[in-house]
C-alpha cells in the first residue's frame, strides 16, 4: 500500500499487487495437489466424502474439477420413506414426487415393490441404480424358492444384496449404488422384520426408521411418538410424521402407503387406497385444528 504526494490518495503498488496474486496462484495450486491426490481412481472418496473426477484439457492445458456428491448425499435430497413395525403388522409409507394428472397410477409403482410373497421394500435415491437392485433382490428370492421350496429368509436376502453393495465399493471403474432400500417381511424363523440398509452395505433393524429427505426431523418425531402400536396406530403416526416434516402439503396425491400382515398363514401386501389415504389425513388434520384452538 503506497501514498501518493500528488493527489493525497493511497494506492496498491505493483509489487503488492503482484505479490497478491502470487498468494492466490500459490493457494489454488495446492486446492488442486490436495484435490488430485484423491483423483487417480473414480471410486477413490476425500476426507471430505467427496468423488473427485478429473478432467484434463491438454490444449489449453486447463483442469476443471467436478466435485460429485458421495452417494449418501443422493438420498439425502430423495422423497422421504419410512417404516413402521407394528403389533399385528408392518407399514411402509413413501413420499411421491412424480405426480402428474396423465400418469396411470394402475402400472406405475414409483416406490414401493413386492419382492416375494413375503418381502416388499421402498427405496429412497437415484431411480435407475434402484431398479438395478430390486432386480437383484427378486431373481435371489426366486432362485432360493426355486431351490429349496419356501420362501428366502428376510434378512438372508438383505445380507446378500448388501454385500453386493459393498462389492461395488471397492472394484474399480465402479461406484457405490445411490439408493437406500426400507425392507418389511415376515419369516418363521423372526416374524415381522423391518430392515435399512445404505449404499455402503451396511444394514440394520428397527422398529420404526425413516430415509431420504428431512429424516432427522422424522426419526426425532418418530424416537418421541413409538409405543409399540397397533397397525391403526401405525398408518396414524406415519401420517402424523410425513404431515410434519414434508416440505410441500400432504396429500393422498403425494403418499403412498403399504401395509404387510398376515392372514390364514399366508402373507399379505395391501396397498392402502387413495380414499383411505386421504381419510387418514383429514382426520389428523382435524385434530392439528383442534389443538390449534385449545
Amino acid at each position: 500500500l503506497s501514498f501518493s504526494p500528488i493527489n493525497g490518495e493511497f494506492g496498491f503498488s505493483t509489487q503488492f499487487f503482484a505479490s497478491v496474486c502470487f498468494v492466490i496462484l500459490r493457494c489454488s495450486t495446492v486446492a488442486v495437489l490436495q484435490a488430485r491426490r484423491y483423483d487417480t481412481r473414480t471410486t477413490i472418496f476425500s476426507p471430505e466424502g467427496r468423488l473427485y473426477q478429473l478432467l484434463s484439457f491438454c490444449i489449453i492445458f486447463i483442469l476443471i474439477f467436478f466435485p460429485v456428491e458421495y452417494a449418501m448425499e443422493a438420498i439425502s435430497h430423495a422423497g422421504t420413506c419410512l417404516g413402521i413395525l407394528s403389533t399385528d403388522g408392518i407399514l411402509i409409507a413413501a413420499e411421491k414426487r412424480n405426480v402428474h394428472k396423465l400418469l396411470d397410477d394402475t402400472v406405475l409403482a414409483e416406490k414401493i415393490y413386492r419382492l416375494s410373497e413375503n418381502i416388499t421394500c421402498t427405496v429412497a435415491g437415484i431411480t435407475a441404480d434402484a431398479n438395478i437392485l430390486i432386480n437383484h433382490l427378486r431373481w435371489w428370492a426366486a432362485q432360493y424358492k426355486l431351490s429349496y421350496g419356501e420362501e428366502m429368509p428376510v434378512e438372508q436376502l438383505v445380507q446378500n444384496l448388501c454385500n453386493e453393495k459393498q462389492r461395488y465399493t471397492q472394484i474399480g471403474g465402479k461406484r457405490p449404488f445411490g439408493v437406500s432400500l426400507l425392507y418389511m417381511g415376515w419369516d418363521k424363523h423372526y416374524g415381522y422384520q423391518l430392515y435399512q440398509s445404505d449404499p455402503s452395505g451396511n444394514y440394520t433393524g428397527w422398529k420404526a426408521t425413516c430415509i431420504g429427505n428431512n429424516h432427522q426431523a422424522a426419526m426425532s418425531l418418530l424416537k418421541q411418538e413409538y409405543k409399540s402400536p397397533t397397525l391403526a396406530e401405525a398408518k396414524k403416526l406415519a401420517v402424523k410424521v410425513l404431515w410434519k416434516t414434508l416440505d410441500v402439503k400432504l396429500t393422498n396425491e403425494k403418499v403412498e402407503m403399504a401395509v404387510l400382515t398376515r392372514r390364514d398363514n399366508k402373507t399379505v401386501v395391501e396397498e392402502l387406497s387413495a380414499a383411505e389415504v386421504e381419510k387418514l389425513i383429514k382426520e389428523h388434520e382435524e385434530k392439528e385444528k383442534e389443538a390449534e384452538t385449545k
